[in-house]
C-alpha cells in the first residue's frame, strides 16, 4: 500500500535515479500523474510538462475509444475506417481545441517541450486498462524521441503486459494480482485539482531556473 502520490513519486525517483537519462523530460498525464511526476522531476532536476490525452469515442457509443487525440498527435483505430471521415475530423478538430485550451491553462500558456532526440519519462499515478498510456506512448514516439521509460506506482497485470511490450523501460513499484481499482493502492487518493496542478507546475519551473 502506498501512502500518497508523493511518497509513489520518491518511491519511483529512487528506481530511476541510476538510469542515464540524454537530455532528459519529465511527462506526467493529468492530473493524478502529476504530484508523482513533479517529485520524480524536482529530484532528478529535469524538466516537467503535461501529456495531454483523450479518446474519441463511438458515434453510437461515445465511451468506446476509436481513437485518440493529443495536442500534437492523431492515433487512429483501424476501426475508423467504417465511419464517415467528417466526423473522425470534426471530433479530432473539438477535442485538440479543447486539449490546446485545457493545456494552456494548466501550465499559465506555456509552449509544450519538444521531444525530438529526448530520454523521455511518462508518469501516471497508476493504470488499470493502460489503453491511456499506450496512446500516450504512441503519440510520444511520433515525436522520435531517443527513448521512452513510463513509471508507475502500481498497474494492473493487464496493463503491465501491454506497455512492457511498447516502452523502451516499464518500471512499476506494485502489480497486485487481484487488481480492482489504482485508488485502492492507495492511501490517500484525494482528487488533484486544476489549481494544484498549475502550483505544480509553476513550482518545477521555478525549480529548473534555480537550479
Amino acid at each position: 500500500m502506498i501512502r500518497d502520490r508523493i511518497q509513489a513519486g520518491h518511491l519511483l525517483t529512487a528506481r530511476l535515479k541510476h538510469l542515464t537519462f540524454e537530455n532528459g523530460v519529465v511527462l506526467a498525464i493529468p492530473r493524478g500523474g502529476v504530484p508523482v511526476a513533479a517529485v520524480v522531476a524536482g529530484e532528478l532536476n529535469l524538466p516537467l510538462d503535461l501529456l495531454m490525452s483523450k479518446k474519441i469515442g463511438h458515434p453510437l457509443n461515445a465511451e468506446f475509444a476509436i481513437g485518440s487525440v493529443t495536442v500534437k498527435d492523431v492515433i487512429l483505430d483501424e476501426s475508423t475506417a467504417d465511419f464517415p471521415r467528417s466526423y473522425v475530423d470534426a471530433e479530432i478538430r473539438k477535442i485538440r481545441d479543447s486539449l490546446s485550451k485545457r493545456y494552456a491553462s494548466l501550465t499559465n500558456g506555456k509552449t509544450p517541450l519538444t521531444l525530438h532526440g529526448r530520454d523521455v519519462v511518462i508518469i501516471d499515478d497508476g493504470l488499470a486498462t493502460g489503453n491511456t498510456m499506450l496512446a500516450c506512448v504512441k503519440s510520444v514516439r511520433r515525436q522520435h524521441p531517443h527513448s521512452v521509460t513510463v513509471a508507475v506506482p502500481v498497474a494492473s497485470p493487464f496493463a503491465l503486459e501491454k506497455i512492457s511490450a511498447t516502452a523502451d523501460r516499464f518500471i512499476c513499484l506494485e502489480t497486485p494480482a487481484l487488481f480492482r481499482a489504482v485508488g485502492e493502492c492507495y492511501e490517500d487518493f484525494s482528487e488533484i485539482s486544476d489549481e494544484s496542478v498549475r502550483e505544480l507546475m509553476t513550482a518545477s519551473q521555478s525549480h529548473l531556473k534555480n537550479a
